[in-house]
């Protein structure tokens, strides 16, 4: 019972471990002359994840699926509803075209993948090796992607700016490099302590309270290893770098189905079982609020304050729904059906309204556009 205590330590490790990576191997790669768009895309994107990584590897490698698959579901789902939702009512957030054209679109088609290779209730080692590969294959498009596009790579250095004093340097001395492998080892060993500490208080939480270990995983451990994408994109939001939130939390749905999921799938024994409420309940849910983000991004390209609440308050009732579930409480049934009937079906057709309105606007400018290029 006392492990449960270990949960807010591991959690701590597990940020800090993810930090000391990411600062350690941003400066390292810096330093060798790797530049500022790879270092963005591959070392900052792996950092920033690390922790949902280093949680669903270690339970896949230990035999706790649920909290694997529980952990990528709920980050996933928090990222989109939570993070995105907070950002958004601290200040309107901006939307680039390049997501609405390509990166949501293909943050829905992970997720559908997703859904697909575990429809038998399982991801085999095959399943896992398939998403990676994929996952190699997007950051190979994004690595070009970045090379044409000049935008995309003041994004990338925006990212980088805490890491621009090593960029600088032709020839670090021996104490900055040992500097930066004390900071690589010791992000390596945080996120291994921090993770092992979290799991163990994570299943002795759910035993105490009599709950699954997919609730546990959805909740507290998917909230708690998505606390580096919350504290970026709320601290970007308030500095006004409105867009800089969004291409975080689209971009860390796609890794963690990807790269997380691929990656702990391929080092389980048997790979992973997938319970069936992530079948017939969470994975929709997921797959649900990646399609809410279309109309949503396309309304004028931001997302409003309004929108940011109606994106918190879904989060708050899918907890309920999941606290009420495993309680077995007497207003489930209740609860459901006013979720059902009325709440989803308003905000759908809120949502389709919002998105016509956008899509006339959009339209009108372009016809102003034109009539006076003409």
């Amino acid at each position: 019972m006392s492990e449960i205590l270990l949960i807010l330590p591991g959690l701590v490790l597990l940020i800090a471990g993810g930090e000391w990576l990411v600062r350690g191997a941003s400066r390292l790669a810096a330093a060798l002359g790797v530049s500022p768009i790879v270092i963005g895309l591959s070392v900052v994107a792996f950092g920033t994840s690390a922790p949902e990584l280093a949680v669903s590897v270690l339970s896949a490698f230990k035999g706790q699926p649920d909290i694997a698959v529980g952990n990528v579901v709920g980050s996933n789902i928090v990222n989109i509803l939570l993070i995105l939702g907070l950002s958004a009512v601290v200040a309107p957030l901006a939307i680039h075209f390049r997501l609405i054209k390509f990166e949501v679109p293909f943050m829905i088609f992970v997720s559908l993948l997703f859904l697909g290779l575990c429809y038998d209730g399982k991801l085999s080692r095959l399943d896992g090796v398939v998403l990676v590969v994929i996952f190699v294959g997007y950051l190979y498009w994004m690595g070009r992607t970045a090379r044409e596009e000049p935008e995309m790579q003041e994004e990338l250095k925006e990212e980088l700016q805490e890491y621009e004093q090593f960029v600088q340097i032709a020839k670090p001395s021996v104490g900055a490099f040992a500097m930066m492998g004390l900071l690589i080892v010791g992000g390596l060993a945080g996120l291994v302590v921090g993770s092992e500490w979290l799991i163990r208080g994570a299943v002795s939480l759910a035993r105490a309270l009599g709950v699954s270990e997919l609730v546990i995983g959805l909740t507290i451990v998917a909230a708690g290893t998505s606390l580096p994408e919350l504290a970026t994109s709320v601290i970007a939001s308030l500095r006004g770098e409105r867009d800089i939130s969004v291409g975080n939390v689209v971009g860390s749905n796609i890794f963690n189905i990807l790269s997380v999921l691929g990656i702990s799938t391929v080092v389980s024994p048997q790979g992973l079982s997938v319970a069936p409420a992530v079948l017939h309940f969470d994975g929709w849910v997921m797959l649900a609020v990646a399609i809410a983000c279309l109309p949503v991004f396309f309304n004028g390209f931001e997302i409003n304050r309004w929108e940011g609440a109606l994106f918190v308050g879904y989060y708050i009732a899918y907890v309920t729904y999941l606290v009420l579930k495993a309680t077995e409480h007497d207003a489930l049934p209740l609860y459901s059906g006013a979720m059902l009937l009325f709440v989803l079906p308003i905000t759908g057709i809120t949502l389709l309204v919002s998105a016509g309105f956008a899509w006339r606007r959009q339209r009108n400018l372009l016809v102003q556009r034109r009539s006076s290029g003409s």
